[in-house]
C-alpha cells in the first residue's frame, strides 16, 4: 500500500468514526423522568406494571426511543420534592412529568404551601431548560368545599402561570373505580395505571416531538 493510499484509508476512517459519533449522539434514548410519590414509584404493583414502565412501553411501542425514569418517592409531599430535586435532577432529563400534591392532600396541608413548593419545582425545572407536563390531582370531596376549591385550582394556575403543559387529574377515569384500584381505593392497580398512560399520551407525545425536533434542529 503506497503512501498515498495509506492517506487517503485514514482519511476515510477518521469520516466514518466522525459520522458515527455525530449519529451515535443522536441514537441515546430520551430520558423523560416520571417524578412524584407513590402513584409514581409504583407502591403494591408487580414489577414492569408500574407507571414509568408502563409509560416507556407505551412510548417505545408507538417507535419513540425513549427512556423513562422512575423518580417516585412513596409518601412524597410536595416539600419533600421540592428538596430532593435538585441531586434527583443528576439524572440529566430531558422532559419530566410532574406529580406531587396527593399526600399533601391527603394530610390536610395548608394548599398554599403545596403551591408554593410546586411553584419553585417549575422554576428550577424552567432555569435548567427541562420541558414539563405538570399532573393535577384533585382534593377529596369529604375535606370540604373551601378547602377543595383552592386545592384544585393550584394545577391550572401553575401551568398557566409557567406556561407548562397540563394534564388536569392524574387519575382521571382511574379515581374512585374500584375495579382499577388496589384494595385501599387510592393507588391504581396495573389496569388503572395502563389506563392512566393511555390518557396522558396525547398530552407527552407533543413535548416529545417538540423536544426531539429541538435537538435536531
Amino acid at each position: 500500500m503506497t503512501v498515498i493510499q495509506r492517506f487517503n484509508l485514514a482519511l476515510c476512517l477518521a469520516a466514518a468514526l466522525a459520522v458515527f459519533g455525530w449519529s451515535g449522539a443522536f441514537a441515546q434514548p430520551l430520558r423523560i423522568m416520571a417524578y412524584g410519590d407513590s402513584l409514581v414509584h409504583g407502591y403494591g404493583l408487580q414489577p414492569g406494571k408500574g407507571f414509568p414502565e408502563q409509560l416507556e412501553a407505551a412510548l417505545l411501542d408507538r417507535g419513540y426511543d425513549v427512556e423513562v425514569i422512575n423518580a417516585g418517592n412513596s409518601g412524597e409531599t410536595s416539600a419533600g420534592g421540592r428538596k430532593r430535586l435538585d441531586w434527583t435532577l443528576s439524572q440529566s432529563p430531558e422532559i419530566l412529568v410532574l406529580v406531587l400534591g396527593a399526600n399533601d392532600m391527603l394530610r390536610g396541608l395548608d394548599p398554599v404551601k403545596t403551591e408554593e413548593n410546586l411553584a419553585a419545582i417549575l422554576e428550577e425545572l424552567q432555569r435548567r431548560d427541562v420541558r414539563v407536563l405538570l399532573a393535577g390531582m384533585k382534593a377529596h370531596r369529604g375535606l370540604g368545599q373551601n378547602y377543595v376549591s383552592v386545592f384544585d385550582a393550584i394545577y391550572p394556575a401553575l401551568a398557566e402561570r409557567y406556561g407548562v403543559t397540563l394534564y388536569p387529574f392524574f387519575l382521571e377515569g382511574v379515581a374512585a373505580q374500584r375495579s382499577l384500584n388496589q384494595n385501599d381505593g387510592i393507588h391504581p392497580n396495573a389496569k388503572g395505571v395502563a389506563l392512566i398512560v393511555e390518557r396522558m399520551l396525547p398530552y407527552l407525545i407533543p413535548l416529545i416531538e417538540q423536544e426531539q425536533a429541538s435537538a435536531s434542529g
